[in-house]
């Protein structure tokens, strides 16, 4: 089962490529009046994997030949940070990286959201000196959909376009200006492939209980997958928004430390304010304390950290690339809406035996076969 997993993953991942594939060219192109594209950056609040999906937009237009980097990429900047350092050392012919043209709602304040709206809305209407925006996250993805035409729109970093109300369909964003990256059931494949090879009749699942908590942690996605295989959820809500990331740590390392007390079957470490690169080892920790089982829906960086297993990119140079050359395109003529938003991870599993070895689990020889990445 596992193999056939992977090599529908490979074909999706084939289809996928090809279905993007546009008249459009992804060269280097000035605008019409000859001066340089502008960009600006939106991002829904402070989360590590926000400045690593921009990042790494960065490295492809440069691969692409957009752009270049004459000292290497920071990789521990916040957000706002590495827009500034973009602004300031990227070299480019074509683009610019408006320093001024950066916002966020606080630290996923929920107050901030409207007049952020306005803010941006004023720019883009007014001013009218921004070509692009890059939008980071679902909030900002919500927001720049609310705001709407003219200035095109690439979102990234969503954990589910669809239920967030980002795109219409996943074959139609329903915004001329909008083009969000989505992976038809990415998570629902994640933990059937879960179950089936650790065969838990409970899941521990973390989050906020809000429509935005529930769209990142995949909530919808693991209540079908549930019913569909019969096995229990145990939900445990843990408040992220409007509060400081250590409030929303403690909150999260509450739950699952709450979870293991249930003694669930196993647990779906989703994504979370609280779940930082640092977080992630006391949660892994606890686990491995309860013997529990672990899946990592971010990947295999915490499965490094001591999570039992994953399935997703190594790192995030395949989805930069794809938004680099959305970014592209774009900028050679294309409607974001004309361009395919369908998108598959590179096929890979990630195990670290250690933490097998730890909590009694013997993984299955299919899974030693398959798996791409394994930690000690």
């Amino acid at each position: 089962m596992i193999l056939r997993y992977i090599l529908a993953l490979a074909a999706a991942l084939t289809l996928g490529a090809a279905s993007i594939a546009a008249p459009y060219s992804t060269s280097p192109a000035a605008p019409q009046n000859g001066e340089r594209w502008r960009i600006g950056y939106v991002q829904s609040g402070d989360y590590a994997e926000y400045p690593l999906t921009l990042g790494e937009i960065i490295d492809g237009l440069e691969v692409l030949g957009w752009l270049r980097l004459p000292t290497p990429r920071p990789d521990d900047l916040s957000g706002a940070d590495l827009w500034q350092w973009l602004a300031r050392n990227v070299q480019s012919e074509w683009l610019e990286f408006a320093a001024d043209a950066y916002w966020q709602p606080g630290n996923f304040e929920a107050g901030l959201r409207a007049p952020m709206r306005k803010s941006i809305a004023d720019r883009l209407h007014g001013k009218r000196d921004i070509d692009l925006v890059i939008a980071m996250g679902t909030w900002a993805g919500q927001d720049m959909r609310e705001i709407g035409p003219p200035v095109p729109t690439v979102v990234g970093s969503v954990s589910d376009a669809l239920a967030s109300g980002i795109a219409d369909s996943a074959l139609d964003s329903g915004r001329d200006n909008l083009h969000v990256r989505i992976e038809p059931e990415r998570y629902q494949r994640q933990l059937r492939l879960f179950h089936e090879i650790v065969g838990f009749d409970t899941l521990g699942i973390v989050y906020e209980n809000s429509d935005a908590g529930r769209s990142y942690a995949a909530v919808g996605a693991a209540e079908q997958v549930a019913l569909e295989l019969g096995f229990r959820l145990e939900h445990c809500h843990a408040p992220s928004s409007s509060i400081e990331q250590s409030e929303a740590i403690r909150n999260a390392v509450n739950c699952y430390s709450e979870l293991a007390d249930r003694h669930v079957g196993a647990v779906y470490v989703t994504s979370h304010q609280g779940v930082t690169t640092a977080s992630v080892r006391r949660i892994a920790d606890i686990m491995l304390r309860a013997r529990v089982p672990s899946f990592a829906m971010a990947g295999s960086r915490d499965v490094e950290s001591g999570l039992l297993m994953s399935i997703a990119q190594a790192d995030l140079s395949h989805v930069g690339l794809f938004h680099a050359e959305t970014i592209a395109r774009i900028f050679n003529g294309a409607s974001p809406r004309e361009l395919s938003q369908l998108w598959v991870d590179p096929p890979k599993i990630a195990l670290n035996l250690s933490t097998a070895r730890r909590i009694g689990f013997d993984p299955p020889v299919d899974i030693l076969l398959a798996a791409d990445e394994v930690y000690e």
